[in-house]
């Protein structure tokens, strides 16, 4: 093997090691979407993957109120939840 085909070779490989890397990453990006959903005997705010609520209220009205002027900040979803945990609603704000 000649110096200027090893370093090919070296070149490749790395390349490959690379290109390798990248793809591997997790491609899922975090999200913004707003989800309103029962809290104890009230309501809370909570963005989407996160265990932590953002916000907590009295009234479901006002969870919707205050998810919607997060959603349309970063240009996400509110989702509302019943009190048993299931999806009533969706609005998208993404636009």
């Amino acid at each position: 093997m000649t110096n200027s085909s090893k370093s090919n070779f070296w070149i490749n490989l790395l390349s490959q090691l690379v290109d390798l890397f990248f793809k591997s990453k997790n491609p899922r990006k975090r999200t913004w979407h707003q989800h309103v959903v029962p809290y104890e005997d009230h309501w809370a705010v909570r963005r989407e993957g996160n265990k932590r609520i953002t916000s907590k209220h009295n009234l479901q009205a006002t969870a919707i109120r205050k998810a919607t002027r997060l959603a349309k900040k970063y240009k996400a979803d509110v989702i509302i939840h019943r009190e048993d945990g299931t999806i009533r609603d969706r609005m998208s704000y993404r636009s």
